[in-house]
């Protein structure tokens, strides 16, 4: 079951990009107890991510655009951020 930000990520990224295929990894678990563990359950994520809005973009810009899709999701250590680690696997389909 998806906790409530999982939600809210998977929400704005289907809304941003229509991907083909979308993956919100709870990582939190593993970091239990370590710089960023807010206490939610829902500190840390991995985004797998395929939509053909990635088709010729560069590695780093689609990591950006999945940032920027995400407004003030990523960030735990910034007042009204709420994440502290984001992973982002973003691929353009047959990749």
């Amino acid at each position: 079951m998806m906790g409530p930000l999982a939600q809210e990520i998977t929400a704005l990224l289907s809304a941003a990009f229509a991907p083909t295929t979308l993956e919100v990894i709870n990582d939190s678990a593993s970091h239990a107890g370590h710089s960023g563990d807010d206490g939610t359950g829902e500190s840390h994520f991995t985004v797998k991510i395929e939509a053909a809005a990635f088709a010729g973009i560069a590695r780093l810009q689609r990591q950006r655009m999945v940032n920027a899709a995400l407004t003030n999701i990523p960030g735990g250590d910034i007042p009204g951020q709420r994440v502290h680690a984001l992973a982002i696997k973003a691929s353009a389909p047959g990749e």
